[in-house]
This record gives C-alpha cells, sequence and structure tokens, in this order.
C-alpha cells in the first residue's frame, strides 16, 4: 500500500520547485538542506522529511543536486507532462487566468473557454476562442481535456461540475464559492478568494491587536 503523503509536504512541493528553479537561474550546481533551509524558511530537518517521503535524493556532505531535484519534483508534481485545461467562466477572472503566461512554462495548455454570455461568445483570449457550453462534452472529449477551471457564480458550478465529470474531467480547479460532491475519483482544488483575504485580514488585525497591547504595557 502505498504511503499517503500529508497535504502539508505537498503544499511545500511547489515552493522548492520554484526555490530551485531560482538557483538553477542563479547558475547553482548544488545545495545543502542547510542553504535550503534558509532560503524558504523552513528547517533543515523538514526539508529532509519531506523529501526523504519520495526517495530523499540527496547525499551525505555533498547536499543535492538543483537541477536533478528540480527535475524529481517536476516528476512528483506531474508538470513534466502535458494537462489540457479549459476554463469554464469567461467573466474578468476566466480572462486574467486564460493571460497567466506562466500555465504554459508548466505544462498547462488552455485548449478552451467557456461562457453563457453572448457578448463574449466569439471572442478571443491569447489566441483562445470563447465558445458556448452546447458543445462542452464533444469539445472535452475531442480535445483530451482532463481538467477544468470554474470561475463561474456558485449557483451554476454544480450543474456544470456534474457535467465535467460526465465528460471524463478528472480534476477541477474551482474558483466558485461552492464545495462541489463529486466522485472519488475526481480531485479538486478550492480556490476562494475571500476566504483566502479573510485569513490575511485576521492575520493583520492580530499583528495591529498585539502591537496595541505591547504599547500600553510600555505606558
Amino acid at each position: 500500500m502505498e504511503k499517503e503523503i500529508s497535504k502539508a509536504v505537498i503544499s511545500r512541493l511547489p515552493r522548492y520547485y520554484r526555490y530551485l528553479g531560482e538557483l538553477m537561474e542563479d547558475g547553482v550546481e548544488r545545495i545543502s538542506s542547510n542553504e535550503l533551509s534558509q532560503k524558504m524558511k523552513v528547517t533543515a530537518s523538514q526539508i529532509r522529511q519531506d523529501l526523504n517521503n519520495f526517495g530523499g535524493f540527496g547525499q551525505q556532505g555533498y547536499g543535492y543536486n538543483v537541477k536533478y531535484l528540480h527535475t524529481e519534483i517536476a516528476k512528483i508534481l506531474g508538470i513534466d507532462r502535458q494537462h489540457n485545461l479549459i476554463i469554464i467562466g469567461a467573466g474578468n477572472l476566466g480572462q486574467a487566468l486564460a493571460n497567466y503566461a506562466n500555465f504554459k512554462k508548466h505544462g498547462f495548455v488552455i485548449k478552451g473557454m467557456f461562457d453563457i454570455n453572448p457578448r463574449l461568445i466569439g471572442l478571443v483570449v491569447r489566441g483562445v476562442e470563447i465558445r458556448g457550453v452546447d458543445d462542452l462534452e464533444k469539445f472535452i472529449v475531442e480535445n483530451e481535456v482532463q481538467m477544468a477551471a470554474l470561475t463561474i457564480p456558485k449557483t451554476k458550478a454544480p450543474e456544470i461540475a456534474d457535467r465535467l465529470v460526465k465528460a471524463g474531467i478528472k480534476a477541477i480547479w474551482n474558483f466558485a464559492h461552492v464545495d462541489l460532491v463529486v466522485p472519488d475519483d475526481v480531485v479538486v482544488e478550492n480556490v476562494h478568494l475571500s476566504e483566502s483575504l479573510m485569513r490575511l485580514s485576521y492575520r493583520a488585525s492580530s499583528l495591529q491587536d498585539q502591537k496595541k497591547k505591547e504599547e500600553k504595557k510600555k505606558r
């Protein structure tokens, strides 16, 4: 039975990938876990533990080969292969995603965009034409689409998600403010922007409150 990797470890992998990419750009060929920990603000033992989940990759007294580790993490994250993606919802957020240049660099190819607004249908965003949702299922099959981003109102999201799943989509990047009910073999990554903003607000407010308490003590 395969070992279950914790969400915390998985959430750190993209950061390792990004930092290793920056090190490669700077011409760094190898790095120790201690040096990497200073850059990432994660302890060296945590880095070793994280990477040991996948085989380790380091050598005692040598550290990590930056290019090799970068390549191996790309394989673990699945970004060493092409993922065909569609965007459902071609409003401001959908168009912003379509215009994000780094998608292709990481293996994500936007094959199509869909919307129900007749004023948007037919427009072209970064070389991708916006289509109506009538031929959604046919398009998914013909273009071997594996992933879909949902940037639509929460009232429409469950119905569209059902259609996506029935058409064979196995991964949904959900920006709609609703928890989707999907089969166990379909993965959903929720991106709730307002919740993220609330977490930021909490942290900022906590810091301000702490500062006020410290100032009171000084008086």
